[in-house]
């Protein structure tokens, strides 16, 4: 038998407190978001965002979110690119239909831009229930998903909820709850207050059903390892 790591998928909460720096966050998770058109791993998707500043960072998510310029990579004024082929722009279609039928508020994007290439707009979603497909199927594309919580259970109970758990983001000035967060999540990575994930120096992997193993830090090597055990009596 040989040993394995594997790094596989997520669905990263994103939790915002109202003691946060609302617009340090907002500003900070949309360039995450956008990164590679949200065709990243470890692109936060669920956003779940305390009641008495979501009306706050709504408004500063989507003013970011549509300040993003999509167009061809090659192209220094743009900010986002395509996603991957035509299914991947088929399959956030279906997403944001299917989350607009069951309730949820289409605030920006949705839609394919143009009928060349494969660029989808930057997509933001409020109030998004939690049996629609896209809080349950990694999106893999510019689509974020905003829900307001009241209580920090609640937070943590959607955090945890699905199958997955590679990454996760929070924001709170309070230490206490930073505390809390890292011994209730349950995810390979948490960061707080700052984008610190991805670093060479440092463990990157997942829990559950998002991965085996570590790809950085001194823990990428255990793999690789066999340890042997000697033990020897003088005599």
């Amino acid at each position: 038998m040989k040993r394995a790591t594997m790094e596989l998928g997520g669905h990263a909460p994103v939790i915002v407190f109202n003691d946060a720096d609302v617009a340090l966050a907002a500003k900070t998770m949309v360039m995450s978001k956008f990164r590679n058109a949200g065709q990243v791993c470890i692109s936060p998707t669920r956003f779940l965002v305390q009641s008495g500043v979501f009306d706050q960072f709504v408004a500063l998510f989507v003013q970011a979110t549509q300040a993003i310029t999509v167009g061809n990579g090659l192209d220094p004024l743009s900010t986002m690119g395509p996603v991957a082929n035509p299914r991947r722009l088929a399959a956030l279609q279906a997403m944001v239909e299917d989350a607009c039928q069951q309730g949820a508020i289409l605030v920006c994007g949705g839609t394919r831009i143009g009928i060349q290439g494969n660029f989808f707009a930057p997509t933001v979603l409020t109030h998004v229930p939690l049996s629609a497909q896209a809080m349950n199927t990694e999106p893999f594309g510019p689509l974020a998903m905003i829900n307001p919580f009241e209580h920090f259970d609640e937070a943590v109970a959607e955090a945890n909820r699905l199958p997955f758990g590679l990454a996760a983001y929070a924001w709170t000035s309070s230490s206490k709850t930073s505390h809390a967060l890292g011994t209730q999540l349950e995810t390979g990575m948490l960061t707080i207050n700052h984008l610190g994930l991805g670093m060479p120096e440092v463990p990157f992997g997942g829990v559950k059903d998002s991965g085996y193993g570590s790809e950085g830090g001194s823990e990428a090597i255990e793999p690789y390892l066999t340890p042997k055990f000697i033990t020897q009596a003088d005599l």
